[in-house]
């Protein structure tokens, strides 16, 4: 049997390791918000040794977010 969605599995993906280019190895990495954004949270993953930038994602909200002014 298919199931009808087949990326749904991988919808909340969290990265545990990554290319680092300064390290020059997969590397651990920490995930840390960098923006609250209106349609979605956007983090980026950081090498846990050099500390160097080496992804970002952002998980969007299930519903939107109503603003209030």
């Amino acid at each position: 049997m298919v199931p009808k969605r087949p990326t749904a599995q991988f919808k909340d993906l969290e990265a545990t390791e990554l290319y680092c280019p300064r390290c020059k190895q997969a590397v651990p990495v920490r995930k840390r918000l960098l923006l609250v954004l209106p349609d979605g949270d956007k983090y980026e993953y950081r090498c846990a040794f050099c500390f160097e930038t080496v992804g970002t994602k952002i998980d969007r909200h299930k519903k939107p977010m109503t603003i209030i002014t």
